[in-house]
């Protein structure tokens, strides 16, 4: 074959090879072109319901955690490494890509500057924590995580000047002996420290869906919920499998005229995809922040009803706040 035919089969090889992986892609990871109005990210009423797949992205973007380096930041993970059921010491930085400076300057969403998750790969331990900025840009903060094995990290922030925020992730390992555990089942509703909170609603991927979680104590509805972040409620999603990253926020606020104190808190959200999904509920009672966690399937079969979508039995109780 003379140098002119390999160049042409060559090309034509590597045309076919891309068009088959954009195809797999598409399979794995469905989108769709319905996108709710885009709001502020600051904003909790209802022109802030918008896609979960993170802060003001469409439904035809990435979930947000799945990359260490986006929109020119990149999260500097300094601690890779700490040992199970240990108080150790995180520490990083979120670094400006272009200077290759740390970031200094935030703008405050929803009461802090910076918001950190940790969760494990299984999806049964989760914090949500607020660590502390040093003037040179470095964060740090004290946590305990009881198992070992994989975890992921998720620094949720908007440097000031952006118009949105961002969510980057980086894995850390938490040294010990590792026994991963399976995802609790579905249940409607879910008991944390005395508190049983029930789940109404389900996700569909690609479409906008309002999720309701209620707040009893002793089986009375709780009508006096307190603020937490600016808001009756803090909701969370990852999706098993890579740890998407979904964080939405009520729809209303403390002080707006129309949303009550309880006992139940309205989300809006959007699952990027079908696939299992694990919701964490940061809600503030008689001075305390619990979690409560739920199970969730979007899609696949069974018709998406309400017994069939829901949640499973919290294993970690309340420990997955630090301040």
């Amino acid at each position: 074959m003379n140098t002119g035919l390999k160049i042409t089969a060559f090309a034509t090889a590597v045309a076919a090879t891309f068009g088959a992986a954009y195809g797999v892609g598409r399979a794995i990871d469905p989108v769709t072109d319905e996108k709710p109005a885009a709001a502020p990210h600051g904003d909790h009423g209802e022109t802030a319901r918008k896609d979960a797949a993170g802060h003001g992205e469409g439904a035809d973007s990435d979930p947000g955690g799945l990359r260490i380096s986006e929109g020119g930041y990149t999260l500097d993970l300094r601690t890779t490494r700490v040992r199970a059921d240990r108080q150790e010491e995180l520490r990083f930085a979120v670094v400006d890509d272009a200077t290759g400076r740390n970031v200094t300057a935030y703008k405050k969403e929803h009461t802090k500057e910076l918001h950190l998750i940790v969760a494990s790969r299984d999806l049964t331990t989760y914090r949500h924590l607020h660590p502390r900025r040093a003037a040179d840009g470095t964060w740090s903060t004290r946590v305990r995580l009881p198992e070992a094995g994989g975890h992921r990290v998720f620094a949720d922030f908007r440097p000031r000047g952006e118009k949105e925020a961002l969510t980057l992730g980086a894995d850390l390992a938490v040294a010990g002996k590792s026994a991963p555990r399976e995802l609790p089942a579905r249940s409607a509703t879910t008991t944390v420290d005395g508190y049983d909170v029930t789940l109404k609603g389900s996700l569909k991927p690609g479409e906008a869906r309002d999720l309701t979680l209620s707040v009893a104590k002793n089986g009375r509805p709780v009508t006096d919920l307190q603020p937490y972040l600016g808001a009756y409620g803090h909701l969370v999603a990852l999706r098993s499998g890579d740890l998407a990253y979904l964080h939405v926020h009520p729809n209303g606020e403390p002080g707006d005229g129309t949303t009550k104190p309880g006992p139940g808190v309205s989300f809006t959200t959007t699952a990027p995809s079908a696939g299992t999904y694990r919701l964490f509920l940061d809600f503030k009672h008689e001075g305390e922040v619990r979690t409560a966690a739920f199970t969730v399937r979007a899609g696949g079969h069974g018709g998406g009803g309400a017994a069939e979508e829901h949640a499973g039995e919290d294993t970690e109780g309340s420990g997955g706040h630090g301040h």
